[in-house]
């Protein structure tokens, strides 16, 4: 059974594979502004590296505390990681609170599932387990951004809840019940 866990080297082969689908898939690429997408430019050339691996997962654990430096327009956030065994499935990140930027573009939650591992319930059960978590930051209801374009998230979103309440663009804005 899929867990949602801390960061951690234990699944660190399968990440890297995960990564190797999402570039395969065109994340990462220079126009992809989502958190892979600027994660896989940022340090997709050395997570191969364990240490370096190791810093990132400290990165991230680091960007939950209120008092750590973060990118302008960054606020802190809770990110943890899919699993089924040593088997990396995708992420999840739970943004503490909203800017006006998160109000427009990615909302309270964001997560990614690797390609091998979408259309198999991953994506509506990582965030079935992540609302309560972010019920206990404080967090109800949570907004959710997605694509128009994207069927699978908009399936996922409204899976658990999310009632559409609006669009802006193309950018599909859903408020989801944490509780």
């Amino acid at each position: 059974m899929p867990e949602l866990i801390q960061p951690t080297i234990r699944v660190h082969a399968s990440f890297l594979a995960a990564v190797d689908e999402l570039r395969a898939d065109g994340q990462g690429g220079p126009g992809d502004y989502s958190t892979v997408g600027r994660e896989i430019r940022e340090y997709g050339s050395v997570w191969h590296q364990p240490e370096e691996f190791l810093r990132y997962i400290q990165h991230l654990r680091n960007q939950e505390a209120e008092d750590q430096a973060r990118q302008a327009g960054r606020v802190p956030e809770t990110t943890l990681w899919w699993i089924r065994g040593d088997e990396y499935l995708g992420r999840i990140e739970i943004r503490h609170r909203l800017t006006d930027g998160l109000r427009e573009w990615g909302g309270h939650i964001g997560y990614d599932v690797r390609p091998s591992a979408r259309q198999r319930g991953h994506g509506t059960a990582m965030l079935a387990v992540a609302l309560p978590l972010a019920r206990a930051l404080g967090i109800h209801p949570a907004l959710i951004t997605c694509e128009d374009s994207n069927i699978g998230s908009r399936k996922i979103i409204e899976a658990n809840g999310g009632r559409l309440a609006d669009q802006r663009g193309s950018r599909l804005r859903y408020w989801v019940p944490t509780s």
